[in-house]
């Protein structure tokens, strides 16, 4: 299992735009299944919906990119940087993810050369498909001296 502390030395995100509290499957180079618990302390439902809290869509796919983000530098720790979406594919939404709801975000490496990564992932919720993607991704290493 990867927890938070981890997952912060390996991403740039931070509050609130951290979306994966923990890994709970890890398969170097192949496949990652990330944790994020929806509550309704989340910023982003204050606007998306007041009377009717849904997690954005792209949110649920940012979860799924980070998932994969934290999949690429485990498989290759000695790199440390960003990732940049290049694409994003066959998204799909199937049901609204609201507060008490536990997203669990299947990543799997459809492909990967050099720094471009494409992933496939999915989303769920209670073992129900609430989201779906093909995401293309690029790690950007960042050197000692850059901003």
């Amino acid at each position: 299992m990867i927890e938070t502390k981890e997952i912060i030395k390996l991403l740039p995100h931070r509050f609130p735009f951290l979306l994966v509290d923990r890994i709970v499957e890890f398969e170097p180079g192949k496949r990652a299944v990330g944790i994020k618990n929806v509550t309704y302390n989340e910023p982003f439902f204050e606007g998306h919906f007041p009377h009717t809290p849904i997690m954005p869509g792209v949110l649920i796919i940012e979860a799924m990119a980070q998932t994969g983000g934290v999949l690429a530098f485990k498989t290759f720790p000695e790199k440390r940087g960003s990732v940049f979406f290049l694409g994003i594919d066959n998204a799909r939404f199937r049901r609204p993810v609201i507060p008490g709801d536990q997203l669990k975000m299947v990543v799997e490496v459809l492909k990967q050369k050099m720094d471009i990564w494409i992933f496939e992932g999915k989303a769920y919720v209670n073992d129900e498909i609430v989201a779906e993607a093909k995401i293309m991704a690029m790690l950007k290493e960042e050197k000692e001296n850059e901003p």
